[in-house]
């Protein structure tokens, strides 16, 4: 009797290949040779694997700690459970940063991603203009985070601020972030805008280069206007990249925090206070460890839920 070899499944069981024996006259062979597995390649992994413990799962577990306990000094300290999300979750200055942030994140996507959209429509596909283009788009994205706050920190002074006094003396409206709280929501949403539509714009732009250029082609024999191109051609193939800008810039912008807090830092009173500004107040200004480590995991908790929702509902609708 001669057998021949053949593959169960034609794939790997549990990281090994299986094989068995079949007899040519049809007789069933349990026979079975496995090619021994090679563990070796997760070692490769093992560095990132120490980072990520390092930078995120250890510092997590602290937070966790602290959030279960009522620290007094670094020796004493009790179990208080989950007293601290409790008292957390009911306290009224922290549900009103909560509306703040949420309002602040809705209002930065109804503006940057259709700004941003815009602006990569009117970017240039080809020519010597190409590059600089992406260069001046790219410019805000290359400034960090506390000089954007101290630019528009001057910028928008009504004393010594080219913007502030334009809009005081030139345009006659009565500006004062300082003071007014609905002028410093202002301020700090344009200067939002400013920072974070470029790259919106770079993401959309990526995707539209994306476009062969047969879709164009077909359209401009069709006689299709440029909505009709937008509308049936370019939008289309965005869905996915803008799925990726409107996730990013949630999370960011939900989780804003040094640029309000060099321009106007929370004030005034607490018009711009928004969750991450509070939490500071309280785990660095108070030092109450226990109530912060309650309100970062509550924090870090509704992002990942708010985020999760939108990337759901997405998807869902690009199908």
């Amino acid at each position: 009797m001669t057998e021949q070899s053949v593959t169960v499944a034609g794939s790997p069981v549990g990281g090994e290949i299986v094989t068995a024996a079949a007899p040519q006259d049809g007789t069933p062979d349990t026979r079975v040779s496995v090619k021994p597995k090679n563990n070796r390649a997760w070692f490769l992994v093992l560095p990132v694997v120490i980072s990520v413990a390092f930078t995120a799962v250890i510092p997590l577990m602290t937070v966790v700690n602290f959030s279960v306990q009522d620290i007094f000094s670094p020796d004493d300290r009790i179990f208080v459970g989950l007293e601290w999300f409790r008292s957390v979750s009911r306290d009224p200055e922290i549900r009103a940063a909560f509306v703040r942030t949420l309002l602040f994140s809705a209002q930065v996507l109804l503006l940057e991603i259709p700004l941003g959209v815009a602006l990569a429509v009117a970017m240039p596909r080809r020519g010597v203009w190409v590059s600089a283009a992406l260069v001046i788009v790219a410019l805000p994205l290359l400034i960090p985070w506390n000089v954007v706050g101290t630019i528009w920190q001057i910028f928008a002074r009504a004393d010594i601020g080219l913007g502030g006094w334009t809009i005081n003396n030139v345009l006659g409206v009565d500006f004062n972030y300082t003071l007014d709280s609905t002028d410093a929501w202002i301020t700090v949403l344009i200067m939002d805008v400013w920072h974070w539509t470029p790259l919106v714009a770079l993401l959309a732009y990526a995707g539209l280069r994306s476009i062969p250029d047969p879709y164009f082609q077909a359209a401009q024999i069709d006689g299709a206007s440029a909505w009709a191109t937008f509308r049936h051609i370019q939008l289309p193939r965005l869905r996915g990249v803008l799925t990726i800008a409107i996730l990013l810039r949630f999370m960011d912008s939900f989780m804003i925090y040094t640029e309000p807090f060099v321009v106007t830092g929370g004030g005034p009173g607490n018009a711009t206070s928004f969750l991450s500004i509070l939490l500071s107040k309280i785990a660095v200004g108070q030092f109450d460890l226990g109530p912060a480590g309650a309100f970062s995991l509550l924090y870090f908790l509704v992002v990942q839920i708010v985020s999760y929702v939108f990337f759901t509902v997405l998807t869902r609708a690009g199908r």
